[in-house]
């Protein structure tokens, strides 16, 4: 399940009322995603108006890969996600008001619209962006097992040494702030490209460094670069997958980031001690050059938005008739609001909602947990035991292993959640996303405490090594749930909200490796890793906090969804509630989202 997949009733979509729209095309239009009413974006006062901050309205149809932060809050969105035979909706009158811009579409069947390609192709894209996605992770720890090396090689302390992950580290958390808002504006291909290929450039400094100030800005070169790819790739495949269609494939992306860490250390290992430190960035290169080469070349744009501008600028030139647009064409935001909504939104959701920064705390928590691995496991098995680094990074399967399992896991724990969303009537509460992660929470103090009463250099390698199946397992349900529900509770806003826990899990988990030594040195094994289990176990009462109190913290909250008119929605379906007054423009917005509830 991916990280930011908003399951959806199926079936279901939003026509725009506001304009009139041909009767050919209102008969045979189809609808293949998501879609933002129109006709009620236009108010300030309408629930659903993306313009407000207050998320006050469940909107079923929640698609997070429109151009939401781009386009002003009156862009008539259902353009991206409807199919129309003449291939364009009406749009907005033009400045002179005798003629209406005609808003381009994809048609029935259209062969550059991504939803409509092949299966086989389709999963070829899928298994392309996925392994690169495998790739940026593997880079991130495939350097772990000898860093021994190259402190030695240039003269400097292990903490120097091990900046080399950490401002990788920091890279992931400072890229995306970048390149989201670019990948809205220029598309995804685009932004894979370039990315990926100054990624690759700059291994090579790193492979070759004659000195660490060299081999550190090029890594930190590389992890802002390689952040590109892990923040596309969840929003590719939605532009390929239907809703119904994406369980499987989001599966797939989603273990890519976990098992990429864990494999890095046991190919890592091996290599280090077969040809040395450098190697590690030589392989690394060669994968990445691999993944640059597929992506860049066999992958074509997915991004609707994208696509449709430059359809739309092809029909201007071969017609002479400037009303063909799209929405980038005619109602973009402000410079200035772009970027206040980009950098500084994230923050403002950060430090002053409580959900953002409780959830974005226990993600932390747990990513600067899996970076403290790729440092004890060779603190307990190698110093401790007398391993190699080969044999080190053999114990990292079992974690590997682990994610596997929760992958798998995961599309059954999606069948269960469009359930409950049947008995709450098509609005479930933001809540119910919390119980995967009530569930699996208590995986992740098990394993560790596991590891750390069994890592005693007399005992066996079996007890530390399989403590990270748990681990590994709880990790999947815990991010996956985490994230739907900041995406459930934050919904337009919610790009900002993952944009913030992704910063700052990305500065945690960068910083934790600098101190996991000291810790271990001056706790010893056991108590260093029970330490890390006690803070991961008091974390555990999160999700139990906003299960019992979550509903009333958003009805306070600034930007987070209440719900309040959801309740009045459903009663007016069945027939509860006051008389809506036909002169009330904000009871109008409420009969019209009343009327899409009985009649979708």
């Amino acid at each position: 399940m991916d990280p930011y997949e908003v399951p959806t009733m199926e079936g279901t979509s939003i026509p725009n009322q506001t304009d009139r729209v041909d009767q050919a095309d209102q008969a045979n239009q189809v609808k293949y995603g998501p879609i933002v009413p129109g006709s009620l974006a236009r108010k300030t006062t309408n629930p659903l108006a993306r313009s407000s901050t207050k998320e006050t309205i469940r909107d079923p149809n929640l698609d997070l890969n429109l151009p939401y932060r781009t386009l002003s809050g009156d862009a008539n969105l259902s353009e991206y996600t409807t199919e129309t035979p003449t291939g364009a909706i009406p749009g907005p009158v033009e400045p002179d008001g005798e003629r209406r811009y005609k808003l381009v579409t994809f048609t029935p069947g259209d062969p550059e619209n991504p939803k409509n390609w092949s299966k086989a192709y389709k999963w070829y894209c899928t298994m392309v962006v996925a392994a690169t996605c495998f790739v940026v992770a593997f880079s991130s720890s495939v350097v772990t097992p000898d860093i021994v090396g190259v402190a030695d090689e240039f003269g400097v302390s292990e903490e120097v040494a091990l900046l080399s992950i950490t401002l990788f580290v920091v890279g992931f958390g400072v890229g995306p702030m970048i390149f989201a808002p670019l990948s809205e504006i220029y598309g995804r291909r685009i932004i894979y490209g370039t990315t990926l290929l100054v990624a690759v450039v700059f291994i090579i400094p790193g492979a070759v460094a004659k000195n660490i100030a060299t081999l550190l800005v090029a890594r930190a070169i590389d992890g802002i670069a390689f952040s590109a790819p892990m923040t596309l790739v969840g929003g590719t495949l939605a532009d390929l997958w239907r809703s119904e269609e994406r369980g499987i494939p989001m599966a797939a992306f989603s273990a890519a980031p976990f098992i990429g860490p864990a494999v890095g250390p046991l190919v890592g290992g091996f290599l280090s001690d077969a040809a040395g430190w450098r190697w590690l960035y030589w392989i690394h290169l060669i994968l990445a050059f691999v993944v640059w080469v597929l992506i860049t070349f066999t992958v074509p744009e997915t991004y609707a938005p994208t696509i449709l501008a430059r359809r739309a600028k092809k029909m201007r030139q071969e017609t002479g008739q400037p009303d063909y647009v799209t929405e980038e064409d005619i109602d973009k935001r402000p410079l200035g609001e772009r970027l206040a909504i980009f950098l500084i939104r994230p923050f403002q959701l950060l430090f002053g909602e409580l959900i953002v920064f409780l959830i974005s705390l226990y993600m932390s928590v747990l990513y600067g947990l899996l970076y403290m691995f790729f440092v004890a496991f060779p603190i307990v098995f190698q110093e401790g035991k007398g391993y190699s680094a080969g044999i080190t990074g053999l114990m990292f399967i079992p974690l590997a292993v682990g994610v596997v399992c929760s992958a798998i896991c995961a599309p059954l724990v999606n069948t269960h959640y469009r359930k409950l969303i049947a008995k709450h009537n098509g609005l479930p509460p933001p809540e119910l996303r919390l119980i995967p992660m009530m569930c699996s929470c208590w995986f992740i103090p098990i394993g560790l405490f596991i590891f750390a009463w069994t890592s005693y250099p007399r005992l066996i390698w079996v007890g530390p090594a399989l403590g990270g199946f748990p681990v590994g397992f709880g990790f999947i349900f815990l991010y996956n749930s985490a994230n739907n529900y900041l995406v459930d509770a934050y919904q337009h806003q919610a790009a900002s909200a993952l944009a913030a826990k992704t910063c700052i899990r990305s500065f945690w988990g960068a910083g934790v490796v600098l101190f996991t030594n000291q810790m271990y040195a001056r706790l010893g094994y056991e108590w260093a890793s029970t330490l890390l289990a006690f803070i991961s176990l008091a974390c555990c009462g999160i999700p139990f906090l906003f299960w019992t109190y979550g509903e009333r913290i958003r009805q306070k909250s600034k930007y987070a969804y209440a719900g309040d008119e959801d309740e009045k929605i459903a009663n007016a379906s069945e027939g509860i509630g006051p008389v809506v007054r036909e002169d009330d423009s904000e009871d109008q917005d409420l009969r019209r989202a009343r009327s899409y509830v009985s009649n979708p």
